[in-house]
């Protein structure tokens, strides 16, 4: 009998906790040809939710959990179910139930046909702003432009991933994560499975603009050096810009007897190239910083307890 584990991240979830495992409950007694393990990563939660999951737990040895020490984000939580899961196969969903249970029996008969990378692309997003959607698609337009790899649009974390992706996965420590990227960049076989996504069941999401804008520079950074060659893309319509900007300034002089006020050339020379020096720092900057956490060789996440046993370190 082959194994299903279903990984969730869950990160202050305690309204929306009750409604996924009724739902949940009900998945596994319709596929009773599977063996299954739901494992939880509980992410430094503030409110009850790792109590209800030690309930669960408790009366249904299929649930599973990784306590985290603290908050460390929900990309170290996956890499840490990925390292805790012990099935043939992993299921990444939400604990918000926007990602719909339902759909797991489609994804598991693709995977038994031999895809290794079963992905839910969304056909609609209820619940979400306009901005948020409008974000969200030029975000992977210019991630796309930036990178030869192809990138599977339109999708999260929702999905089926074979054994030998999730051995994959778990050879890539990095600790500037985007499990979307990675999901691109291993490639195997994938298949597309379209679903409408639901708004959340309970609570509010964990996901601000400025979170999503800094898992936006995460995805583009840990994807992609073609950031840095900017300052070779600007260097020659610049120098170009420069070139005629000399020539007209010389012919203004020899054709026009109106002195030209050189201090205006000057202020506008100096605001244009220091734009231009920050945006550089700027870049590099984001890929020293890179280099410095990586270089600091510490564990991904440290862990405060799984299933009932207390850990010492990671």
């Amino acid at each position: 009998m082959k194994k299903i584990s279903i990984i969730i991240p869950a990160y202050n979830e305690e309204e929306s906790l009750p409604m996924l495992y009724d739902r949940l409950e009900k998945l596994m007694s319709s596929m009773q040809n599977y063996e299954f393990e739901i494992l939880f990563v509980n992410d430094g939660s503030k409110d009850k939710t790792i109590q209800l999951i030690k309930e669960y737990r408790e009366k249904d040895n299929r649930i599973c959990y990784v306590d985290f020490s603290r908050n460390f984000g929900k990309e170290i939580a996956m890499i840490a179910g990925l390292d805790y899961a012990t099935g043939d196969c992993v299921i990444f969903m939400d604990a918000d139930l926007q990602d719909p249970p339902e759909l797991i029996p489609e994804l598991v008969k693709y995977w038994e046909e031999g895809y290794d990378d079963v992905y839910a692309k969304r056909k609609s997003r209820a619940g979400e702003t306009w901005l948020k959607k409008f974000t969200s698609k030029m975000y992977y337009k210019v991630l796309q432009s930036l990178t030869n790899v192809p990138i599977q649009k339109d999708t999260g974390d929702f999905r089926l991933l074979d054994k030998r992706c999730v051995n994959a996965l778990r050879k890539m420590r990095e600790t500037q994560r985007c499990s979307k990227s990675m999901f691109s960049w291993i490639g195997y076989n994938k298949k597309e499975v379209l679903y409408d996504r639901d708004p959340r069941v309970a609570g509010k999401t964990k996901w601000n603009y400025k979170k999503l804008i800094d898992l936006a520079i995460d995805g583009i950074t840990s994807f992609t050096t073609s950031p840095l060659r900017i300052s070779t893309y600007l260097a020659i319509p610049t120098f170009l810009a420069l070139f005629i900007y000399f020539i007209y300034v010389i012919c203004k002089m020899i054709l026009v007897t109106h002195k030209i006020d050189a201090y205006q050339a000057i202020i506008l020379l100096i605001l244009f190239f220091s734009g231009i020096q920050i945006l550089l720092f700027g870049i590099i900057g984001e890929y020293l910083g890179r280099i410095f956490n990586e270089t600091k060789n510490r564990p991904l996440y440290l862990v405060n307890e799984y299933n009932g046993k207390r850990e010492e370190n990671e």
